[in-house]
């Protein structure tokens, strides 16, 4: 039976680097806090990668803690102390209560999901944290003094499409195993079609890709103030995104309306969702108990019925007559179709035809019976 909720789950995922903020969270505080140039940083992380066959968000992670030592406690506080530093684009911290609103209003209910290759810590520092569900970013593990030791988890831009199956199951502990187990497709908490993922770079791809490529939305944003659209050009092209608009979460901007267009498809086609999902649940009621044999009896009179040549008709009596013991409702709507579908009255003279037919009249008295009989008879003389 599916597991319904109360209204329909919108679930909007997140990058945050040039998606919400408008620069890298690392180059807005920390990076200067360890006397680097920002680029000579990312050079230097990068580099590191290169040399070492290592993931670059491992890479990156080392060097923070690395470079930290005499320089900066690299505590869990200090990152979200630079984590309040960070800048977001305008209109984010209204942005969230706003589409919240607006889908309850239209009997949506919207959820909001980070989902970044940066620090889980320095966004939970940000003025907007509490306003997701869930953030899955990249994480450090801490010794017993508070101290960064090790990253606990790393997010790059593959496994990034993990944590929507997480959203989609409704599965969202990191270490859930059940994220691995089957559902069925009316079982999602929130399926893909219900989902928005909004980012800007080719660290998206994949995300964007699955989202698209199962009928959700995926929007890729650009700086409103560079106008640089060469990367949403080339997202749009190879049909990663849907749609691309500048990152401005304002009042009334071309997101937000784009926001809100998809709550209002997203109500009208839960609608037609569920009714799909009524009618197969009422199939599966009304057969629950039949075998397979009559299962497979039903198959092929529908077939007999929709039967558009002699030849195909020739086929589908031959699976018939393989079987025996016929239902007087069975033997009813064989004697139907032998009586309005002329692919069927046409050929009773033939043998294998009549012959199934004799069986199906045998002992039945019905005025269809004795129709099929007369149609028979007549052949025959």
């Amino acid at each position: 039976m599916r597991k319904k909720e109360e209204q329909p789950i919108l679930a909007i995922c997140y990058d945050f680097d040039k998606t919400l903020s408008p620069d890298d969270m690392q180059a807005q505080g920390y990076i200067q806090s360890i006397d680097y140039e920002v680029a000579d940083f990312w050079k230097e992380s990068n580099q590191l990668a290169t040399d070492n066959d290592m993931d670059q968000n491992l890479a990156y992670m080392f060097m923070m803690i690395n470079k930290a030592r005499g320089k900066v406690l690299f505590t869990r506080d200090t990152l979200k102390n630079d984590g309040a530093k960070v800048q977001l684009f305008p209109g984010v911290e209204s942005w969230f209560d706003r589409i919240n609103n607006y889908g309850k209003k239209n009997g949506v209910q919207v959820e909001h999901y980070i989902i970044s290759s940066g620090l889980k810590e320095m966004i939970e520092g940000t003025s907007v944290a509490d306003k997701f569900k869930r953030i899955y970013a990249s994480t450090f593990y801490y010794d017993e003094y508070g101290v960064a030791v090790w990253p606990a988890q790393v997010v790059n831009y593959t496994n990034k499409t993990q944590f929507l199956f997480r959203i989609e199951k409704g599965v969202l502990d990191v270490n859930d195993q059940k994220v691995n187990a089957y559902f069925e497709p009316d079982e999602y908490r929130v399926p893909f079609r219900n989902m928005v993922y909004i980012g800007d770079s080719d660290t998206d791809i994949p995300c964007m890709k699955l989202v698209n490529l199962h009928g959700g939305h995926s929007i890729g944003v650009y700086n409103s103030d560079t106008k640089d659209k060469s990367k949403v050009y080339k997202m749009i092209e190879e049909n990663r995104i849907r749609y691309f608009v500048p990152a401005d979460y304002t009042e009334d901007s071309t997101l937000e309306t784009l926001l809100k267009r998809i709550i209002d498809w997203t109500k009208t086609n839960e609608v037609l969702e569920n009714f799909h999902y009524e009618c197969k649940e009422e199939r599966e009621v009304a057969t629950k108990d039949q075998s397979k044999e009559d299962q497979e009896k039903q198959d092929l009179i529908n077939a007999l019925d929709d039967s558009e040549s002699f030849k195909n008709t020739h086929a589908v009596v031959a699976a018939l007559s393989e079987f025996t013991g016929w239902t007087e409702k069975q033997k009813a709507k064989l004697l139907s179709i032998a009586l309005e579908n002329k692919q069927v009255e046409y050929i009773l003279k033939d043998e294998d035809i009549r012959d199934f037919y004799a069986v199906i009249c045998d002992g039945t008295d019905s005025e269809e019976a004795k129709k099929v009989r007369d149609i028979m008879e007549k052949t025959e003389g």
